[in-house]
């Protein structure tokens, strides 16, 4: 698929960047968080290769049904970036909000530490959790399948850098791109960052639906999920949320409460302390 193929490309300039930070910055690094996130890296992308391989009849059966003919030019490409990058805003903000996507995307967030590597730390259950819903406007408009999925894997791509400590504030930059500065703020659970600047490239979506928030010096980000799992095995990372959302629906009284358990604001599933 094309954008295996992109992400396979850039491995080598993301493996430069991981031995670079952990060179001159270890302070920041575990190896044990490290290897689990590479883990869950392989995992992820095994399932996304294999989801893509499974549905793509599927999106080309939909793309049949587009209601434009859109021709790949550089203007049409740059179009299909910004509106991708718009819906994986609403898509990841989603992600926090709705317990059955946080189930999948709590996996890139339990780590307590930042540095590059975390951005491997992602989940086997995407395709479960359903995240390729959020591109199918895309391919109803009249983007042919594979090149949303190139769009979606340029993106990212990009958003591999934003995930470090070693990079301040980048002047005029910070107000349009999401940049490291305000990725640390989404990481962080501080109870003023918390579920706030959801931006894959562009910034501009949280400020304007109101969910943005500064890095502020003064309140240091510390990392993590609400409760901390505080383990480095694959398994439980990726699954630990699963189990207790349907643990919860299945204790829920009514209709409405297990929907509510499903659907509804995440809980933690550790003990919070």
């Amino acid at each position: 698929m094309s954008s295996d193929i992109i992400l396979l490309a850039l491995s080598p300039v993301f493996l430069l960047f991981v031995c670079y930070e952990f060179i001159k910055f270890k302070r920041y690094y575990d190896i044990k968080d490290s290897l689990a996130n590479t883990a869950l890296a392989l995992l992820h992308q095994g399932a996304d290769t294999l989801a893509l391989l499974l549905l793509m009849p599927f999106f080309y059966w939909l793309y049949e049904y587009r209601l434009f003919d859109i021709e790949l030019s550089i203007l049409s490409i740059a179009f299909a970036f910004l509106l991708q990058d718009f819906l994986y805003y609403w898509f990841h903000r989603a992600s926090h909000h709705i317990h059955w996507l946080w189930a999948a995307h709590v996996v890139h967030h339990s780590s307590t530490k930042m540095n590059f590597t975390t951005a491997f730390r992602q989940s086997v259950m995407y395709p479960v959790a359903g995240m390729w819903v959020f591109w199918l406007p895309i391919i109803l408009l009249g983007f042919d399948p594979l090149t949303v999925f190139s769009v979606v894997a340029l993106n990212l791509a990009y958003q591999f850098f934003v995930h470090t400590q070693i990079v301040g504030k980048l002047g005029w930059f910070e107000s349009v791109f999401n940049t490291p500065s305000h990725h640390r703020v989404h990481h962080a659970i501080n109870k003023s960052y918390l579920d706030k600047n959801f931006a894959g490239v562009l910034i501009i979506w949280d400020k304007l639906f109101d969910t943005f928030v500064e890095e502020d010096k003064n309140q240091p980000c510390k990392y993590g999920i609400v409760g901390q799992l505080n383990s480095n095995s694959p398994l439980l990372i990726t699954f630990h949320q699963w189990a207790h959302l349907f643990k919860s629906a299945f204790i829920a009284k009514g209709l409405k409460a297990k929907c509510k358990a499903v659907l509804g604001y995440p809980t933690s599933s550790v003990k919070v302390k």
